[in-house]
């Protein structure tokens, strides 16, 4: 899916932090050679939908290693507790500095090493077709062992794949034993300009704040976030033996050899 030149102004931010409970230091961790944010900054930037891509940090160790890779980095405020709010002051920094508005912006997590630039394009195609959806995610069918994995965020979706419902434990319960198909989040999200702005403003809701899961803030506020099944088959890193794993798969990845020098 391709968009055609200078139909809608969209821009990709990464938030970075040294902080992480599970993994401190994960954004700067190596993979074959490179740092994690570089890896996903670098795949990002391959989509064809961005026009810019941009790590959101209030970190300087991570500012500084993006600047030395060539990348763009916007500092943020060290008290954000959602990533997300972290996507959306940098957003507004990236429109000062553009003077001109945004239409929407892709948040990709920063722990998505093995991110495709079209899965990136995948995720913002509703946006792009379908007024009325204001925010998006990608999903991806579990794998083995990602069942009770509390980092894997599982979702259940209603016939138009609107999402009904995330937790961090297995869902939905097959009480039949027919094997249904479930899903988990991929944190690849696009949100409109102006959705971005309203969701850091509603007030957290007590499922969000329980399951620790930030699209449920906006279920419970009413709206809908619509779910894209990719097909791309990759692995997150939320810890140590995350990174092992990540590091031997990548051996063989066929983008590694278009921006690694």
């Amino acid at each position: 899916m391709k968009l055609r030149e200078g139909k809608f102004n969209i821009i990709g931010i990464i938030p970075a932090r040294m902080g992480s409970s599970r993994f401190p230091g994960k954004p700067l961790a190596k993979i074959q050679g490179l740092s994690m944010v570089e890896h996903v900054y670098k795949r990002s930037a391959m989509s064809q939908n961005l026009k810019a891509v941009y790590v959101a940090t209030c970190d300087k160790e991570i500012k500084e290693a993006v600047e030395r890779f060539g990348g763009k980095a916007i500092m943020t405020s060290d008290r954000h507790e959602r990533a997300s709010d972290r996507v959306a002051e940098a957003m507004l920094t990236v429109e000062k500095q553009l003077g001109q508005k945004l239409d929407a912006v892709v948040m990709i997590q920063g722990d998505e090493p093995m991110v495709f630039p079209e899965m990136i394009d995948e995720s913002i195609e509703p946006i792009l077709k379908e007024p009325e959806v204001l925010v998006t995610n990608l999903m991806a069918s579990l794998k083995k062992g990602e069942e009770t994995d509390i980092n894997a965020i599982k979702i259940v979706v209603n016939h138009k794949n609107d999402a009904l419902y995330f937790s961090r434990v297995p869902i939905p319960y097959d009480r039949t034993n027919n094997a249904v198909v479930r899903f988990k989040q991929v944190c690849i999200i696009p949100f409109r300009r102006d959705f971005l702005i309203q969701y850091t403003q509603l007030v957290p809701t007590p499922l969000e704040k329980s399951e620790s899961v930030d699209m449920l803030r906006i279920l419970e506020h009413g709206v809908n976030v619509r779910m894209v099944l990719t097909k791309y088959d990759t692995y997150s890193v939320d810890t140590p033996d995350d990174l092992k794993r990540v590091e031997e798969l990548m051996r063989q990845d066929r983008l590694l050899k278009l921006y690694k020098k």
